[in-house]
C-alpha cells in the first residue's frame, strides 16, 4: 500500500456511519458492513485513487474483509460505540451492528460521503449472501489465497475483452518482446 497507514479512527467512523445509514435496512448484518467496507475502500482507491482507510483487506472463504475489523469491533464494543443485535434471520442467526454513537463525519471528504452514500444504496436490496456472491467476482479475491492480503491496486482489473485497439497494442508488444527476447539470447 506504499506511503499509506491503515486509519483506524477513519474505519471505526465508517463502520459507525454505515450501521447509522443502514439501520433500517432488513437485510444489513455483520457480513454485509464486511461487504460494504470492502466496496468503499475499493471502490474509492478505483474511483479516486486513494481508499479511504487504507485498511488491509485478506482473503476470507466468504469474501475480503478488513484485517483489523474484529479488533476494532471489540474495542469499540468496549468503549459503548457499537453493539451486535442478534435476531433470527432464515435458518440462521443475523448480528446486526448497532451504532451506539452517531458517526463523526468530518473525518470524511464530501466526496467520500457521496461514495458511502451511493455504495450503500447501490447493495440497499442485497443480503449477506447475495453480497458475498458479488464479492467472489473480484478478481483480487479470487486471485489471492485464504488469508492473503488483497492488494488495492487489483481495483484495475477487470474482466471485459479487450478493444481492438487494445488487441492490436498488446500483439504490437508481444512482437517487440520477442525481437528483445531473441537478441538478448544470442
Amino acid at each position: 500500500m506504499g506511503r499509506y497507514r491503515p486509519n483506524d479512527e477513519k474505519l471505526k467512523e465508517l463502520i459507525l456511519l454505515i450501521a447509522e445509514w443502514s439501520q433500517s435496512d432488513p437485510k444489513f448484518g455483520a457480513i454485509k458492513l464486511n461487504k460494504l467496507l470492502f466496496h468503499c475502500d475499493f471502490s474509492s482507491y478505483l474511483t479516486y485513487g486513494r481508499a479511504i482507510t487504507w485498511q488491509e483487506y485478506f482473503a476470507l472463504k466468504q469474501g475480503p474483509a478488513p484485517r483489523r475489523l474484529k479488533l476494532l469491533a471489540e474495542r469499540m464494543r468496549k468503549n459503548a460505540e457499537l453493539a451486535y443485535k442478534e435476531e433470527p434471520y432464515y435458518n440462521h442467526t443475523k448480528k446486526t451492528p448497532v451504532a451506539l454513537r452517531p458517526a463523526n463525519v468530518k473525518v470524511f471528504s464530501a466526496q467520500e460521503i457521496v461514495l458511502i452514500r451511493r455504495t450503500i444504496e447501490k447493495f440497499w436490496e442485497k443480503n449477506a449472501t447475495e453480497m458475498s456472491e458479488e464479492s467472489h467476482l473480484f478478481l483480487g479475491w479470487k486471485a489471492a489465497r485464504l488469508m492473503e492480503t488483497i492488494p488495492y491496486s487489483t481495483a484495475f482489473v477487470g474482466c471485459r475483452p479487450p478493444t481492438s485497439e487494445e488487441r492490436d497494442r498488446g500483439l504490437q508488444l508481444r512482437q517487440l518482446a520477442s525481437q528483445v527476447l531473441s537478441r538478448a539470447e544470442r
